[in-house]
């Protein structure tokens, strides 16, 4: 392990899986969502690939500014995905890969929550090999596809 410069102390290094969860989480204070800030990174060969964060489409109103619509009706987390003004995640990351011609396919994704069964269809779809979450969501429907389609998926503990 390396030392700080003018000290002795040793340097304290994260792992990869820190390192690309502690960036994960810095791309979720991007996002514009009132209920959850949600951030996600895909990564292959130790590089990132693209990122996301959930939040209404490019050029619309965001709900910051505009308040929540699955709040003003009443809609419990984890139902009735299609009524919200933003973009998941997950969703985010896959357009920006494809948006910049990106591969993500067997890339890994870090996300700061479990993604839901509509964003895990997707991920599943994109090639993700595997998923490294630190939050879960209350969607069986995901976990079941996920482990039926052979993505690993991984929580990470935190500190």
């Amino acid at each position: 392990m390396g030392k700080r410069k003018d000290e002795t102390t040793p340097m304290s290094r994260p792992s990869w899986e820190e390192y690309f969860m502690d960036i994960a989480c810095l791309v979720a204070r991007r996002s514009t969502c009132l209920r959850r800030q949600v951030g996600a990174i895909v990564v292959r060969d130790k590089r990132i690939l693209a990122t996301g964060y959930n939040g209404a489409p490019t050029g619309l109103p965001h709900c910051l500014d505009i308040g929540c619509l699955r709040k003003e009706l009443d809609i419990p987390s984890g139902e009735r995905h299609e009524l919200c003004r933003g973009l998941h995640a997950e969703q985010n990351v896959i357009i920006q890969a494809a948006y910049h011609g990106v591969c993500i396919s067997g890339g890994t994704l870090y996300c700061t929550n479990l993604p839901c069964a509509i964003c895990s269809k997707m991920l599943i779809n994109a090639g993700i090999d595997e998923i490294k979450y630190k939050e879960g969501y209350a969607d069986a429907m995901a976990e079941e596809m996920l482990k039926a389609a052979g993505v690993k998926v991984t929580k990470i503990h935190s500190d």
